[in-house]
């Protein structure tokens, strides 16, 4: 490894930013110290604006160092497809008739769960839901499983425990639950194609173990608060109350699915966007609020990210190609709680002449280690985003996180390397 002086000054950067995202909680603290600027501090406390400024940073610095040219044409060279994808899939996602046509979707397979009904329907979104992300993608099941979470559960007053522990579990079973098909799972979609891993390869090589995990991990945490979920109020809460047409439902589908099918052509799926904007205008009756702000903050940080990220590539390629097979993915796996996963999972598409044992460590090394913090997999700061206001200060600290992911990602470890 030689890096020049750029490269070593942005991996200094992207350092700082990881230890911001541990420390926003500092920045909150400073905002009711010192409310004549509260506003900065509140932005410097918020998860998702962390690698976003950061990123301007580092675009200042390269400014600095090679000239506004070289600057520019960096961030010109940058590909953020996924955080326009991420931030149109989540609107969409989030709108009152597609939450309804999951809830309903969940209730189906609540009823075949003889439990108490707020005990199995808890089940049902931990393990139902994640799946679906192999489908819709991970980012809109991050959503909505998020948006039910929050409406059902933790609009009560849940013990930190419950609440912690069913982010930890959601974000690794929505991390491994999109690996049942080849396009829906970034860590996926980066290999895929050049690895010539279609949705049948996946679902029987990978896909069957995840999904064994994902039911593992939801019944874990639904029996281990099964009390507590019992004592919470038996109503209907999710808010989903007044009916959407049949029709209307249909046509958020479509916009759902055609969003899907074009998620690799951004002049596409943003127009789609367009439409349906538009369409939700015309309905606003059959609308709540537009996660307009959650949607936007999210693919905030996923560019930050993306800036930061294409200048990691001098140390992270040479420790991935270093390691055996089973060191790269438990590598893969702590790596990935650093950094997002895709950008593993990218760079090893990279190397030639992988063998298919290496492959399959790397990537399902990937997809374990998704939950582990809020970067470690995309979809993650869409579901802090929507549940970060239920919690105390409105912050999710990130060791708790840490804590409560770590044992579903055991899970996940043992299902990928025993099954």
């Amino acid at each position: 490894m030689n890096p020049n002086t750029l490269q070593i000054v942005a991996t200094v950067i992207f350092a700082i930013a990881l230890v911001h995202t541990f420390s926003t909680k500092i920045f909150e603290r400073l905002a009711q110290r010192h409310p004549a600027h509260a506003g900065i501090f509140h932005l410097l406390g918020e998860v998702e604006a962390v690698f976003g400024f950061w990123a301007l940073v580092l675009i200042v610095t390269m400014a600095f160092l090679q000239g506004s040219g070289t600057a520019v044409e960096y961030v010109d060279t940058r590909n953020f497809t996924e955080p326009l994808f991420v931030f149109a899939i989540m609107v969409i996602a989030g709108t009152r008739p597609i939450l309804q046509f999951c809830v309903m979707l969940a209730r189906g397979v609540d009823r075949l769960i003889p439990l108490d009904g707020n005990v199995s329907f808890y089940f049902t979104v931990l393990a139902v839901l994640p799946l679906l992300g192999s489908f819709i993608t991970e980012p809109a099941a991050m959503t909505l499983a998020a948006l039910v979470l929050r409406d059902r559960f933790y609009r009560h007053d849940l013990s930190p425990k419950l609440m912690y522990a069913t982010l930890g579990v959601l974000f690794v079973n929505v991390s491994i639950g999109g690996t049942l098909t080849s396009f829906a799972a970034p860590p996926v979609l980066m290999v895929a194609a050049k690895w010539n891993w279609d949705s049948a390869f996946m679902l029987t090589h990978i896909g069957w173990k995840a999904a064994v995990a994902v039911a593992i991990n939801a019944l874990a945490a639904t029996l281990l608060f099964r009390r507590e979920l019992e004592a919470l109020p038996a109503a209907d809460t999710t808010g989903l109350d007044q009916r959407v047409p049949p029709s209307l439902i249909a046509l958020h589908l479509a916009f759902l699915g055609g969003v899907v099918v074009f998620a690799h052509h951004p002049a596409i799926f943003m127009g789609l966007f367009l439409f349906f904007l538009g369409v939700a205008h015309a309905y606003e009756r059959h609308q709540d609020r537009l996660i307009l702000r959650e949607g936007l903050m999210v693919a905030f940080f996923l560019a930050g990210l993306i800036v930061l990220g294409g200048q990691q590539q001098w140390w992270l390629q040479p420790l991935l190609t270093s390691m055996s097979e089973t060191a790269v993915y438990f590598g893969a796996t702590a790596l990935t709680a650093i950094t997002d996963n895709a950008a593993l999972t990218y760079l090893g598409s990279l190397v030639e002449g992988l063998s298919d044992e290496y492959k399959y460590a790397l990537v399902t090394g990937a997809v374990t280690g998704g939950g582990l913090t809020v970067i470690a997999n995309a979809p993650n700061p869409a579901g802090m985003a929507i549940l970060r206001g239920r919690f105390r200060d409105e912050t999710v600290h990130p060791f708790w996180l840490l804590v409560a992911a770590t044992p579903p990602t055991l899970v996940a470890i043992l299902a990928f390397r025993l099954l």
